[in-house]
């Protein structure tokens, strides 16, 4: 019999390496395994109620059917509105604004509305990422025919790029630009001057070599601040607000990972146009999310500040307790977190080991799969984040204080166990 087969186009793609640890981890305590996970990036507290009656009394009134594509306009107006007074980005409108399905989803649409298969003989769009990142941006950039050029940072910048390092990366070709702060495996922000200084070279790019530039700000992160550095939003910044991107969701500010909502906010009529194009794509993928929902959206944006605020009190303490913690842990380096709620610790010191069960530990991922299976410890590898991810582990500290004393100490205890080849 013939193969049948499947397609280049998924048999080329990676799988996530933090669902395939999150779920290797949740395979084993359902197995009865006392793991301690650091893998998955999802805050451990419930959804507000406030949040949560919204939806049930949506659901109750009967707001079960068919919605716009991109959402209703009150909902979308809302989203709208806190962009522009939270994070300065004017003339914003509904009209700018995109609710899909998580901001994975967004993600991938805007890709597909932005990139295109260089036909043969075409030199392909560029989509610049500054290395360590979310393991799902590279992917999704290239499923869209983009070429992803990294620009690699260090743990003595604090895994930033600088904007020296961008304007060295633009190229004529150069289609979209992702910066992520708080980072997301990093812990860090960039600051308000550094992005300001990157914007100036976005728009200097604009004018002369690239006029088709893009940034897209990955901001699901941003109401988890605690390192002193404020959150600021590139698209605020006059120069390139109507070409920047900015995507965000609920799933980390209101512990609202289950829900799958995601956003984009885009100026201007550029940005109108491109929201447009959103809505075109969507309705032949997923069309709207779930009816019931949007008014629980709203809730949160209106109504729960101060439950995002308290979380984020939580986290700031988890991260202090985790620096403290790490620095007593010989051959192991980060920077301190300032957002987010990630680690993400350089264990290279510990390459050219073997465990107790005579495992060789040469690479992060085998530094985390001797760590599961000896010490039932849950870490996320570094080498798909990208550049000196290689020499990195991922700790989420989205979990209890206790459990981050029981993962340290179960970290410490694997060190110690592992000899020299």
């Amino acid at each position: 019999m013939t193969p049948i087969g499947l397609s280049n186009r998924v048999l080329s793609l990676k799988p996530s390496v933090t669902v395939a640890m999150m779920n290797r981890a949740k395979q084993m305590q359902q197995q009865g395994v006392d793991v301690v996970s650091f893998a998955a990036g999802e805050p451990d507290f419930d959804t507000p109620d406030a949040i949560k009656q919204s939806a049930i009394d949506a659901l109750r009134a009967g707001q079960t059917k068919y919605m716009p594509t991109l959402g209703d306009m009150p909902t979308r107006s809302v989203i709208a509105e806190k962009l522009v007074r939270e994070n300065g980005i004017a003339g914003l409108t509904g009209e700018h604004v995109a609710i899909s399905s998580g901001g994975k989803h967004s993600l991938f649409v805007l890709c597909h509305c932005l990139l295109d298969t260089p036909m043969p003989g075409e030199r392909p769009s560029e989509v610049i990422i500054p290395v360590p990142a979310w393991v799902s941006y590279a992917p999704i950039a290239e499923l869209a025919g983009g070429k992803v050029v990294d620009v690699p940072t260090t743990p003595e910048s604090a895994f930033k790029a600088t904007a020296d390092q961008i304007r060295r990366a633009i190229t004529p070709m150069s289609r979209l630009l992702i910066l992520n702060s708080p980072s997301n495996p990093c812990g860090t922000m960039y600051t308000e001057q550094e992005l300001r200084s990157i914007a100036a070279v976005v728009a200097e790019a604009a004018r002369t070599i690239a006029p088709r530039l893009v940034i897209l700000s990955d901001e699901i992160y941003e109401k988890i601040t605690f390192g002193g550095v404020p959150h600021f939003s590139i698209g605020s910044v006059p120069e390139v607000a109507e070409r920047t991107i900015t995507l965000n969701g609920l799933s980390k500010a209101y512990a609202m990972t289950g829900w799958r909502i995601g956003y984009t906010g885009c100026p201007g009529d550029w940005g109108r146009q491109f929201t447009s194009a959103m809505a075109t794509l969507q309705g032949q993928m997923s069309t709207n999310i779930t009816s019931f929902v949007y008014p629980a959206i709203r809730t949160a944006l209106k109504e729960c500040g101060a439950d995002a605020a308290r979380m984020c009190d939580a986290f700031a303490r988890r991260a202090a307790l985790l620096t403290r913690r790490l620095e007593g842990v010989p051959g192991v380096r980060t920077p301190r977190p300032t957002g987010a709620f990630y680690a993400f610790p350089d264990v290279s010191a510990h390459y050219g080991t073997r465990s107790p069960a005579g495992k060789r530990i040469n690479s992060a991922l085998e530094f985390c799969e001797a760590a599961l299976a000896e010490a039932h410890l849950a870490l996320v590898p570094g080498e798909d984040f990208g550049g000196c991810g290689k020499n990195h582990v991922r700790i989420s500290f989205a979990c209890s204080e206790q459990t981050i004393e029981r993962g340290i100490d179960r970290l410490a205890g694997f060190l110690a166990s592992l000899k020299r080849v």
